[in-house]
């Protein structure tokens, strides 16, 4: 995620503090800026750290993991109305769906295990051409 992402952040953790700072008088009223700056900033990098991988014969997004050979179809949504239709009306509500807004495309993955209560995935990755591309080798991504 580029640095300048983390402003939106920062400024809620400034607001937030503030929200403290008018309450309290003194050195006490610095410490809602001391913690919910970094708090806030923390949450936002811990939202973009989900990874993709593809290892070991074994894909992994985020805490979700499926065999390489329950892999059916994969079709990259790369346009944005198509996104939007591929993550509202057309969307299974059984799906599973790993979803960053700040990345403009999305990889929708079949699962074929009939053991697994998800039809497809909804994978955001800023390279779904190489994901694509290690689904078929079974290598390293992310």
């Amino acid at each position: 995620m580029p640095s300048w992402w983390y402003l939106p952040a920062v400024g809620l953790g400034l607001l937030l503090g503030a929200e403290i700072h008018m309450g309290y008088p003194g050195v006490r009223s610095w410490i809602g800026y001391l913690i919910l700056v970094p708090l806030c900033v923390l949450a936002l990098w811990r939202l973009g750290r989900s990874r993709v991988l593809v290892r070991g014969g074994t894909l992994t997004v985020g805490d979700a993991a499926v065999d390489l050979a329950h892999i059916g179809r994969t079709d990259v949504v790369a346009e944005k109305f198509a996104k939007q239709d591929a993550l509202g009306p057309q969307l299974d509500p059984t799906a599973m769906v790993l979803h960053r807004a700040w990345i403009p495309t999305v990889v929708r993955i079949e699962i074929t295990d009939p053991s697994s209560e998800a039809p497809y995935w909804v994978v955001s990755t800023r390279r779904p051409d190489d994901l694509v591309a290690a689904l078929e080798r079974g290598t390293v991504t992310s």
